[in-house]
């Protein structure tokens, strides 16, 4: 389900005095089953972006097209879009609310006014999708749950609904380091097992250099940069200079090159850094 978004233009609170432009003619366009990672700064236009894909927001002025629909005009049905499309908000878990997982999970469907069968079984597939069992999801509170583990239920949710593109928005925030590997494990594999288009909304260079197909870098409103994380993060000089960073092993690599140690400058990961090191140190010994 390709996405298209054509010139996109959004202004918070326009024409008062605290207008604030948070989108400037924005244009790129998602293929279906991509994993797309989107980085910027606090305040460049990511969280914005996607409630615009999700239709939570309408732009100023400009066309996004889901699935060849254009969801700005006026008779578009929202409702089905959000079905198509599934955001999950920073700390989702704040919004659980059932005295069970399963009733949490079904909360979706069941508004859809889906047929018990229907309900159960899509409870059924998403708890399968986040790594929960389903026994236990039947009797069990959330709020019983670790941080990580209430947060699946949270995305379990919005895959009840059965999305064909999930958004997730700092997935990640505010966990340990096994919560945080453990959801970013899951969320790789609805894309590789069940083909999800993922858009990965983070901060951290380490995650998306290691998940995703392809990076659209934001900067005060406005696209900047897209490309293959290789392709991105070769680009450092541009990305240090609007506030973000590169993966540490990159900025190894980058710093080991300024010494004059020959090594590729499009490292991504320890394994591939060590790989060069001791590429160059074995050319080093028979000079």
């Amino acid at each position: 389900m390709p996405i298209k978004v054509d010139n996109i233009t959004y202004i918070y609170m326009k024409g008062t005095p605290f207008e604030s432009k948070a989108l400037d003619k924005v244009s790129l366009d998602i293929e279906d089953g991509e994993f797309i990672g989107l980085i910027g700064h606090t305040g460049s236009g990511k969280s914005t972006l996607v409630q615009h894909i999700n239709g939570l927001l309408k732009p100023t002025s400009g066309k996004i097209y889901i699935d060849g629909v254009d969801i700005t005009g006026k008779d578009v049905n929202l409702k089905a879009i959000r079905q198509k499309v599934g955001l999950v908000f920073q700390y989702p878990e704040h919004q659980l609310f059932e005295e069970t997982i399963y009733k949490d999970v079904a909360f979706g469907p069941k508004n859809l006014e889906f047929d018990e069968n229907t309900i159960d079984s899509r409870v059924r597939k998403a708890l399968k999708m986040v790594g929960l069992d389903y026994e236990e999801s039947k009797i069990k509170s959330p709020f019983d749950l670790s941080g990580g583990q209430r947060r699946r239920v949270a995305i379990a949710g919005v895959l009840a609904m059965d999305p064909k593109v999930l958004i997730l928005d700092e997935p990640t925030a505010g966990l340990d380091p096994k919560g945080r590997d453990s959801i970013l494990s899951e969320i790789k594999l609805l894309h590789d097992k069940y083909g999800k288009t993922i858009i990965l909304v983070s901060h951290s260079m380490e995650d998306v250099a290691k998940l995703v197909d392809r990076i659209i870098v934001m900067n005060e409103g406005k696209c900047v940069l897209t490309g293959t994380p290789r392709e991105v993060f070769k680009e450092a000089d541009t990305l240090i200079n609007i506030g973000l960073g590169i993966p540490q092993v990159t900025m190894l690599a980058r710093k080991l090159r300024q010494k004059g140690i020959n090594i590729r400058d499009d490292v991504l990961t320890v394994q591939e850094a060590k790989r060069e090191i001791i590429k160059y140190l074995r050319g080093k010994k028979h000079d």
